[in-house]
């Protein structure tokens, strides 16, 4: 069973991630910040994250660079989410080393689809 950590500020979000994953036989973790999930991180590498871009006390941005330089770091696929559309935004998110990307609101079949091609599921 792959493990991914979910994170996100919100509590709805990340309900709403947990059961449309979990029905997707995986096992879910999750993270209020990315000061949090970087601790949970260092515990135990999770298989994905599914990262919200705008949280407080640690963003997805700097959370990435954080993850991405832990000893594999480099192996989790990541996904984020953002309430933003603007191209430079999700190119930025990409430089700084996510997998894929998607956009609020999200359902399970967008899900099921960027899980599949990052190779999670």
């Amino acid at each position: 069973m792959k493990h991914c950590l979910v994170v996100d500020d919100s509590s709805v979000i990340r309900k709403v991630a947990r059961r449309i994953l979990e029905g997707l036989d995986m096992k879910i973790s999750e993270a209020e910040n990315g000061q949090t999930a970087l601790a949970l991180c260092q515990q135990a590498m999770p298989d994905g994250i599914l990262l919200d871009w705008n949280m407080p006390v640690m963003d997805g941005y700097e959370f990435l660079g954080k993850l991405r330089s832990l000893p594999g770091g480099d192996a989790p696929k990541v996904v984020f989410c953002t309430t933003e559309n603007d191209v430079s935004h999700i190119a930025r998110a990409m430089r700084a080393g996510a997998d894929e990307y998607v956009m609020k609101p999200f359902d399970r079949e967008i899900i099921t689809s960027k899980f599949a091609e990052v190779g999670l599921i």
